[in-house]
């Protein structure tokens, strides 16, 4: 059996003419945050529905702890914790009888914990669902996802529309329950601040393709951003092997690059560019390089 915990083999999906996935493949590997970034419609929540047994391929094949979460629902369902954007909760419910719920069907529910987390985020068990607050809803929601100490957690953008404060809260739990417990989790946002916060490996899909994947680490430390400085001034800049993205400001240019970074910095020194300063590009600099609808048309392998 593989020591994944989720295996993702050439899976695509098309609604009407738009494809969803585009033969996406992945592993997740146990033990890890793995972040999921991508726009609004890359394909993010269509990829969560199908490890949860929502969706079924159409074409490639899905595992979840080795199974097909379609033929197995019960026996993978029960080790997954899930919090979704909207929130979904019985309205009718006070917060006490969702716990209750929830808990008749995990029999790994963790009541303590429960409890904790109750207390830490002071959420009143005797108000319903329908009376409580956006946060708060949330703040119940990843309860009832976390308290059966879930061996995978699926988080399909948990904080969005929540107050800074109330993001802080869960964004902590969240990475209490996977580091004390090892734990996996996959986190899907668009708040690249807050995957690069939490993530230990990370997805990143555009327009339903996978087009990069890897260790944070690994991904920042292979992607820099110049600021390089011309002694005249330039319109546009020649596409360069290496370069993902340049944006001007007077003689100055931001320019992103990925391993090829020796390269384009001798690229520039040719056509006049002199590099005043260079670090590791981060998340959100990363990911406007490669999928913003400003980036340079390069070729990439």
């Amino acid at each position: 059996m593989s020591e994944n915990v989720v295996e993702v083999r050439g899976l695509s999906r098309q609604f009407g003419k738009t494809m969803a996935l585009d033969e996406v493949s992945l592993d997740v590997r146990p033990g890890l945050v793995h972040g999921l970034v991508g726009a609004n419609g890359a394909g993010k929540s269509t990829l969560m529905k199908h490890l949860l047994g929502l969706l079924k391929p159409k074409q490639g094949s899905v595992r979840v702890f080795g199974l097909d979460p379609v033929k197995h629902p019960v026996s993978v369902l029960e080790r997954i914790g899930y919090l979704s954007e909207e929130r979904d909760l019985p309205e009718w419910m006070r917060v006490d009888e969702l716990m209750r719920y929830t808990r008749a069907y995990h029999s790994s529910w963790d009541q303590p914990y429960a409890e904790h987390l109750l207390d830490t985020f002071g959420l009143d068990i005797a108000k319903k669902v329908k009376q409580l607050s956006k946060g708060m809803r949330a703040q119940a929601g990843l309860i009832a996802a976390v308290a059966h100490r879930p061996e995978l957690l699926l988080l399909d953008e948990p904080s969005t529309g929540l107050d800074a404060v109330v993001r802080r809260d869960i964004l902590n739990a969240i990475i209490r329950t996977v580091a004390e417990d090892g734990r996996t989790a996959i986190f899907s946002s668009h708040l690249l601040d807050e995957v690069e916060q939490m993530s230990d490996h990370v997805f990143m899909i555009d327009q339903g393709k996978l087009v990069l994947q890897g260790s944070l680490d690994d991904i920042k430390e292979g992607h820099q951003l110049l600021s390089v400085r011309f002694f005249t001034e330039r319109d546009e800049l020649p596409s360069l092997e290496g370069m993902l993205s340049a944006q001007q400001c007077g003689n100055h240019w931001r320019i992103v690059c990925n391993g090829a970074n020796g390269q384009v910095r001798e690229s520039l020194r040719r056509l006049g560019g002199e590099v005043t300063h260079a670090r590791n590009a981060t998340l959100q600099e990363i990911f406007v390089a490669r999928v913003g609808r400003n980036r340079l048309a390069v070729s990439e392998e």
